[in-house]
């Protein structure tokens, strides 16, 4: 219930919630795919109360090509991401996750100079764009971690400047690919509700406090918290997985 509350709060700050929820379960010995479906599950209200929020901001927007089609591919890539991960054996899986968050990690430290860097060299044309966007989904679908980050990326190449329109874009694609992965997963009884319902309770309290703490703290310390609990519980996964400390 704690790591849903941080969780839910800090996906409505920061984005990165999942660095929380996903290493909690799997520490009280919730199996890898059902502790990764589970966060999915119980990170999802929050997420999609959030894009209700930020609905004047995304009408504001008229450089996407269309909100449809890119939600539409979002809807592919979430499902057949969850598919994908349904598939993986238990064992692979386990195998996957200390590279899984390793990724995460990277892709949540080097976000903003991944961005600009990224501005400098890449122009996305109309029709490039439901490509980027079914990728990102898929691995959305499948893991998660970064998911914000990725998709912050994709709108500001093609040219979304306002922080504001970023973030909307950002938290409704999110809760539409992770809507689709939890449907996946609940439909399949992937999710562990014994865990999940009060996740879900905890989550959207952490979300509704979360505004509030903003505004308070300054977004740059609350990144440096999440880094260093996401490195730490990297380190903490390669290092049982691959056998480094011992365990």
């Amino acid at each position: 219930m704690l790591a849903a509350f941080l969780g839910g709060l800090i996906n409505s700050v920061a984005g990165g919630g999942s660095f929380f929820t996903f290493p909690a379960l799997l520490w009280i010995g919730v199996l890898p795919i059902m502790a990764n479906a589970s966060s999915t599950v119980a990170l999802l209200p929050g997420s999609l109360s959030s894009a209700w929020a930020y609905r004047k901001d995304i009408r504001q927007e008229t450089r996407i090509p269309g909100i449809l089609p890119l939600l539409l591919v979002s809807f592919l890539g979430g499902v057949l991401g969850a598919a994908l991960l349904l598939s993986t054996t238990e064992t692979l899986f386990n195998h996957l996750i200390p590279w899984l968050l390793l990724i995460a990690t990277l892709i949540f430290m080097g976000g903003k100079r991944i961005i600009v860097v990224l501005q400098r060299h890449v122009h996305i044309q109309p029709r490039h764009i439901l490509w980027a966007q079914f990728f990102v989904s898929l691995y959305g679908g499948y893991f998660g971690g970064g998911l914000g980050i990725l998709l912050l990326a994709i709108f500001s190449l093609f040219g979304v400047e306002d922080l504001h329109v970023l973030n909307g874009l950002k938290t409704l694609f999110s809760a539409m690919i992770n809507l689709m992965a939890s449907i996946v997963f609940i439909v399949t009884h992937h999710v562990d509700w014994k865990v999940a319902a009060p996740m879900i309770v905890f989550a959207i309290i952490g979300g509704w406090v979360g505004p509030t703490l903003a505004r308070r703290l300054p977004q740059q310390v609350l990144r440096r918290a999440i880094l260093a609990f996401s490195s730490l519980t990297t380190l903490w996964f390669f290092g049982t997985s691959y056998h480094l400390l011992g365990l």
